[in-house]
């Protein structure tokens, strides 16, 4: 099984495992739709935080606009009249007017919050220096998590303006948003080990990285366009450290050794010449101070 180490942009994204006979093109589909899996999670959690303070969207013609506009509009939320949290809620009013205020009582809060945190350890960074792999089982775990979280709450499901749950139902519209420029194409996508393109035309990932199975390589993922991704260092940051600190002390210790010019040791016994001299003539005691 050769384990690789997904990156992009010179990040690290997670681990995943593949085998030498597998196709590049099977390779960079399973790779990117792992990568835009953690994306859609990580967006759903960040929205589950707003969820859980501020309510359900307001639909489109509502966001957005202030109180006295909705009602000389004689606009009406009428999902957010039927989608009521468990438990009841308190008002408490989105300041950028996107979710109508009816805010999950504490514990429904909780359910909410707690469970998004749960989903993204299950898929966090971390992984890679823990040596464990992230898989689509993984991704759909996560993905189960929150949506029963959301089905306690909201158990009559959120409207289907939300954008959780239209990312719930693979709906979600993007176009326009930060969002839109992380998402990969898996058919566009480009995967490169060693600085070079791994192409997509039938040949398998045995063909680039050896005949060696048990192995651990690093490989880069990005869009088309973007060209060839850097190489990776020679060492890493830690390796780095620890040399530029060894040299450091070299360059310390060479500093304390031009400074001690001191020659004081000549006045030393050992240093003197005629030590061995006189102490075989039985002259080494003798001393010239009057009463010794």
């Amino acid at each position: 099984m050769v384990l690789i180490h997904i990156k992009h942009n010179d990040e690290s994204q997670f681990l995943c495992e593949s085998t030498l006979s597998t196709s590049v093109d099977d390779l960079v589909n399973n790779v990117v739709t792992i990568y835009n899996g953690r994306l859609k999670i990580d967006r759903i959690c960040c929205e589950m935080s707003e969820l859980a303070n501020y309510g359900t969207m307001y639909p489109p013609e509502i966001m957005g606009l202030t109180e006295e506009q909705v009602e000389e509009l004689k606009l009406v939320d009428t999902w957010g009249n039927k989608c009521i949290p468990s438990g009841g809620f308190g008002e408490n009013k989105d300041p950028i007017g996107r979710r109508n205020g009816k805010q999950p009582r504490k514990e429904m809060q909780d359910i909410l919050n707690n469970t998004a945190k749960e989903a993204k350890d299950l898929i966090t960074k971390n992984l890679v220096a823990q040596n464990q792999c992230l898989t689509m089982k993984i991704i759909q775990e996560a993905l189960n998590l929150l949506k029963g979280a959301v089905t306690i709450v909201y158990p009559m499901k959120l409207p289907p303006h939300d954008v959780i749950r239209m990312e719930f139902e693979n709906i979600e519209d993007l176009s326009g948003t930060q969002a839109a420029k992380d998402v990969i194409d898996a058919t566009a996508a480009k995967i490169w080990f060693c600085g070079k393109e791994m192409y997509r035309d039938g040949k398998t990932v045995g063909d680039y990285i050896g005949k060696i199975e048990n192995c651990k390589v690093i490989m880069k993922i990005s869009k088309p366009g973007q060209g060839a991704p850097g190489r990776e260092p020679v060492m890493n940051e830690e390796q780095r450290k620890q040399i530029m600190l060894h040299a450091y002390r070299k360059q310390e210790e060479m500093k304390k050794l031009m400074a001690d010019d001191d020659d004081s040791y000549l006045n030393s016994k050992w240093a003197d010449s005629g030590n061995l001299k006189r102490s075989f003539h039985g002259m080494d005691k003798i001393s010239w101070r009057p009463g010794k």
